[in-house]
């Protein structure tokens, strides 16, 4: 596991990016809630299960145009930056300042940094790749992965599944990273440096009741359209590797 052993919490900071959709929101408060149901599965599951109260210290900071909500370095041992609705390429003020904590947490060595969808595109951003709309569309609900062979041991399995919301892309790889999967839609599907960075372009934290409500807003708002729609609600109920990924990000907290 390496140097620090799992008995001892590390203390991570979960940066909202965004809201989450009504019936979510009404059910978890948050993103922060969505992640720590995430999390409680994942420490269920573990081969000696454990409360998540011993594995991590969670704390919620909802950064969307707020610059005072960002943890203090000193006090945090990590960072994970969720989904979003917005463009990770844009330049509002609160998306350039989430890129620039995000390259001093990678850049320090000392705080590790997960990111989720928006998340994993921010640190693409970070660390200098190409972000933008990916020309081949939507990639939505439960779809399968080829993991790499540094994949299948950083993940722990020989391909994996996990739902996914999204039209931009990393679309290149930043130097440094290793490649972990990679979807027929998205070549760019996670990145890791050991000890410092994981990230992944699909949703493990969500289950198949949230992607249904997803998919109807954005199908009713005119976001996606009925083929794409269809498609997903096909697939959202099939089986998901969520809790799988959750572990591998606590073996990366841990190790």
């Amino acid at each position: 596991m390496g140097s620090q052993a799992l008995d001892i919490p590390i203390r991570l900071a979960i940066l909202e990016a965004d809201t989450p959709v009504p019936g979510i929101k009404a059910k978890y408060q948050s993103y922060g809630g969505v992640f720590t149901h995430m999390f409680k599965r994942a420490c269920a599951a573990l081969p000696h299960p454990a409360p998540l109260e011993s594995q991590l210290s969670l704390s919620f900071h909802n950064i969307v145009n707020d610059p005072t909500a960002y943890p203090d370095p000193e006090t945090i041992d990590a960072i994970l930056i969720t989904g979003s609705k917005y463009n990770a390429f844009d330049s509002d003020e609160w998306i350039i300042r989430l890129v620039q904590f995000t390259k001093r947490c990678l850049e320090g060595g000392r705080i590790r940094v997960i990111g989720v969808c928006y998340g994993h595109q921010i640190i693409g951003r970070a660390l200098g790749a190409e972000l933008g709309r990916n020309t081949r569309g939507w990639e939505v609900s439960v779809v399968e992965h080829e993991l790499t062979e540094e994949g299948k041991k950083v993940l722990g399995m020989e391909k994996m599944s996990i739902h996914q919301m999204h039209r931009d892309a990393v679309l290149s790889f930043p130097p440094g990273v290793v490649q972990l999967a990679r979807t027929n839609v998205c070549a760019n599907q996670a990145m890791y440096i050991p000890g410092r960075m994981i990230s992944v372009q699909g949703h493990p934290e969500f289950t198949e009741e949230m992607v249904r409500e997803i998919l109807d807003m954005r199908k009713y708002g005119g976001i996606v359209s009925d083929d794409i729609y269809e498609d997903g609600i096909n697939r959202v109920a099939n089986k998901q590797d969520g809790v799988a990924v959750a572990q591998a990000f606590l073996r990366f907290l841990h190790g």
